[in-house]
């Protein structure tokens, strides 16, 4: 079938291109043009989606039969995809757990019983939940939510796991948060999520779903000791209290990617995946998906960050210099 996504020149976008191309569709992107080509075999469309003529203009007479949408971040974005995608068959929404008013910190239940934000804020998390509302009441039946929560993986242009396995490559002694390491945390390949999304669209399946791996499956210190053997690297932990590391202003979720200050920490990974789980969301292992982005990592598309209005991840030297004992 004809396939369009919205974005899909990096990161998540990127893997649902090349999935939909693996499943045999006709593939095409829509994006501004501006941060490189899609996979080869699909077709590049180019506009500003909060253009409302540049989406019509740019699909001519190639009228998608499914979406995927990984871009949408803004309400002028989500209403003109609402006028001119209305009728397709299929339509995954990427949103995100920010669209739920309760979170962070959570926990999060099933997807029908927690209360999207609703205010006319422009913000990340009502942007999503008014683009929810508004593409959905247009698609109708065909419109699935995907509510992602930590998505990571090859091509993760943002950085924050990919600053860890730097780190801690380049060996020493490295600052972690004490009470942090033993954090639950639960990520989700972005091929997964990019492949399932592809499904969902063809199957037509509508609804909310918490798009995320598992609740428990792994903690901080976990993911840290994987990419510790993944990079072959013999870095020392420095456990700093969480006391040590606010006083010292280290931004939580910033400085040290991944990592929230206990009173977060504690409800914000416990999300409920059991529709994800019945409608079949994958979950590989966390190593071969470690192992894969600092794979990546070595090649030559060399990680960038990409801001998004995002600052940028990673403990600046002076800050973990005056962290680490002497």
């Amino acid at each position: 079938m004809r396939l369009l996504v919205l974005g899909g020149t990096q990161f998540l976008g990127r893997h649902v291109a090349s999935a939909a191309l693996a499943r045999g569709h006709d593939v095409a992107t829509f994006t501004r043009g501006v941060s490189g080509p899609p996979p080869e075999g699909v077709r590049a469309l180019h506009g500003d989606r909060d253009d409302p003529d540049a989406l019509p203009r740019a699909l001519g007479e190639w009228a998608p039969e499914l979406v995927v949408d990984t871009s949408a971040r803004t309400r002028p974005a989500a209403r003109h995809a609402a006028a001119v995608l209305g009728g397709v068959r299929g339509y995954a929404f990427v949103s995100s757990l920010n669209a739920y008013r309760g979170w962070p910190p959570g926990p999060v239940g099933p997807e029908d019983g927690e209360p999207t934000w609703d205010t006319d804020e422009d913000d990340y998390g009502p942007n999503k939940a008014y683009a929810e509302r508004v593409i959905g009441a247009s698609v109708g039946p065909g419109f699935l939510t995907a509510r992602a929560g930590l998505v990571v993986g090859p091509w993760d242009y943002v950085h924050r796991l990919g600053w860890w396995l730097e780190r801690i490559h380049r060996r020493g002694r490295v600052v972690v948060p004490a009470e942090g390491l033993a954090q639950p945390i639960a990520l989700v390949d972005a091929r997964d999520l990019a492949g399932w999304l592809v499904g969902m669209a063809e199957a037509g399946v509508g609804g909310a779903v918490n798009a995320t791996g598992p609740a428990g499956m792994t903690t901080l210190g976990g993911l840290l000791e994987i990419c510790r053997e993944v990079t072959g690297g013999d870095a020392e932990w420095v456990p700093v209290p969480e006391a040590d590391l606010l006083a010292a202003g280290v931004e939580e979720w910033v400085h040290l990617p991944l990592w929230l200050r206990r009173e977060v920490a504690r409800t914000a990974w416990d999300v409920d995946t059991a529709r994800a789980r019945d409608l079949g969301l994958p979950s590989r292992p966390l190593a071969a998906t470690v192992a894969d982005t600092w794979a990546w990592q070595q090649e030559d598309h060399r990680p960038r960050y990409s801001p998004n209005g995002l600052p940028e991840p990673g403990l600046p030297p002076e800050l973990e210099a005056a962290l680490l004992p002497s």
